[in-house]
């Protein structure tokens, strides 16, 4: 995306961290935060809850890394003539704001375009741009995780209470849709010349991930922990003897059963009629776990992640994040990357999924609030004495 522009209006994680992935794919992104006190998620590290380490605010990071900060006043008529400005120059206008917000601000999509027809204008909501509450505010903990029926589906039956779901979990997941609408919408401008008003909503991003459980909903049925027993026992977890788990995942079981057999050290299950077919394994289902588990139950974790390392079949252990962070899979593949602080220094950071040519896209840190204001105004065609007065008058940080 070298060449890109995207001017991003938004706060917290869910649409800054697509920005995120766009300026990790080369594009230029602006990001506009409120001068002298920057983007909100800057302050939770003073509740306690973001991640900081020897002074890296990883959560800041991770949503914001490879952008330019600029202070910008909204509220300030000189403030929004220098967005409608950066908007003239720009590819995207990316933003979280309520609908609401972005007509109080004159930001909307018509006073967008005012100043620049060809622009993709992209949202990110909490529950869509329709209906009777477009403007009621929402994190990913609410409408993706409780409105969009995570929680439900994933709580066990029978727990005190749901579930809380991990930081960011949805607005993650919603940022990477966010980015591909946007990409699409660049090539099909590309294309044809129509520029796109893109829309992803943390609602929408829930029933995407819970797609099946939302279509055995449309019939009447469900599907999970209410089974009585497992339809296909070689889709389980089976606990090993210290306690820890392996997840065996094998939708072809007749395929990887004889083998699956000679590698737990148990071969009389492979000829035992009661385990002979698909259709046998379901019928005896509770006996055939037992089995298994009999077997899994009887090593150590250590063990069968070593015995099994070879084998060619679809399982895993489950594992922490701290062990996922020594997964030679993980290391390999550049998942986690080191960034440069700019003082010396080097810090780690998750990067987007997505790679190109086989290599994973650079990281670079995430601006200080307000970090590249003038030199963003530079780029603009402004002179010093304009900056300065702007800075006088409370404009611009």
């Amino acid at each position: 995306m070298d060449g890109v522009r995207v001017l991003e209006v938004a706060q917290w994680v869910f649409v800054p961290a697509a920005g995120a992935v766009l300026a990790d794919l080369g594009a230029d992104v602006i990001k506009v935060e409120e001068p002298g006190v920057g983007d909100p998620y800057r302050g939770l590290v003073t509740q306690g809850i973001a991640t900081v380490h020897e002074g890296v605010n990883f959560s800041v990071e991770q949503a914001n890394r490879g952008k330019r900060s600029v202070g910008i006043d909204l509220k300030h008529d000189a403030g929004l003539a220098l967005i409608y400005r950066l908007a003239a120059g720009a590819d995207v206008f990316l933003t979280s704001f309520r609908p609401q917000a972005l007509a109080r601000l004159h930001l909307d999509v018509a006073d967008v375009r005012a100043h620049n027809p060809g622009i993709v204008y992209a949202r990110g909501h909490g529950t869509g741009v329709r209906g009777p509450q477009v403007n009621r505010p929402g994190y990913d903990a609410t409408a993706f995780w409780a409105r969009g029926a995570m929680a439900h589906t994933l709580t066990p039956p029978g727990a005190e209470r749901p579930i809380t779901q991990r930081p960011a979990f949805g607005d993650r997941t919603g940022a990477m849709n966010l980015a591909f609408g946007i990409a699409a919408a660049l090539f099909r401008r590309e294309r044809s010349g129509e520029p796109s008003v893109v829309d992803v909503s943390l609602l929408g991003t829930a029933a995407w991930v819970l797609a099946t459980d939302v279509l055995n909903a449309t019939v009447g049925t469900t599907i999970g922990g209410g089974a009585p027993r497992p339809r296909n026992p070689l889709v389980n977890a089976f606990r090993t003897s210290d306690g820890r788990w392996l997840s065996l995942v094998f939708l072809q079981p007749d395929r990887h059963w004889p083998a699956l057999c000679d590698a737990i050290g148990r071969p009389e299950l492979a000829v035992d009629p009661r385990f002979a077919t698909a259709g046998d394994r379901q019928a005896n289902s509770e006996a055939c776990v037992a089995a298994l588990q009999g077997a899994f139950g009887a090593r150590p974790y250590a063990d069968w992640c070593a015995a099994l390392a070879g084998f060619e079949a679809p399982w895993a252990p489950v594992q922490s994040t701290g062990e996922l962070l020594d997964d030679p899979q993980f290391r390999a593949n550049g998942y986690l990357q080191d960034v440069e602080a700019g003082d010396g220094t080097t810090f780690a950071l998750v990067g987007a999924p997505t790679q190109f040519d086989e290599r994973p896209p650079p990281l670079r840190r995430a601006p200080e609030p307000g970090e590249h204001t003038e030199e963003v105004l530079l780029e603009l065609g402004l002179e010093w004495s304009e900056i300065g007065s702007l800075k006088a008058a409370g404009a611009v940080q």
